[in-house]
């Protein structure tokens, strides 16, 4: 076996374990990001939240227009996402953990995001 075709297959296991399976081949929501494979509890809390028009956590924070700065989501006319905080159990504030959704001019919410990390990634909870 030739040099090349070793390093490459020495490889394969250093990005399963660096990706993970699902880094392979992720399943693609309707807007182009990954879907969610699974979500901590407190997300789904979360969403029960705004589906009951809340309460909310951080009423100042929640429930507020997300500007999608970042650019990670679809973009989008100014106003279409908004945010709010998913508690993470042990923290006395806010944390990393949002869910976004989008739409929702009639009531009803067209698209749903979760971050873990503050903005850096996202995947779309299909629900």
């Amino acid at each position: 076996m030739r040099l090349p075709a070793l390093i490459a297959l020495a490889c394969v296991p250093v990005c399963l374990v660096a990706c993970g399976p699902e880094g392979l081949a992720p399943a693609s929501g309707s807007a182009g990001v990954s879907a969610c494979g699974s979500l901590p509890d407190e997300a789904w809390d979360t969403i029960r939240a705004v589906e009951d028009g809340g309460p909310f956590p951080y009423p100042e924070h929640d429930d507020r227009r997300f500007g999608n700065y970042e650019n990670v989501l679809p973009d989008e006319d100014l106003g279409y996402y908004r945010e709010y905080t998913v508690d993470t159990p042990g923290l006395n504030h806010r944390g990393q953990r949002r869910i976004v959704t989008g739409g929702g001019a009639d009531g009803d919410v067209d698209e749903w995001y979760y971050t873990g990390d503050h903005y850096e990634s996202f995947c779309e909870v299909q629900y």
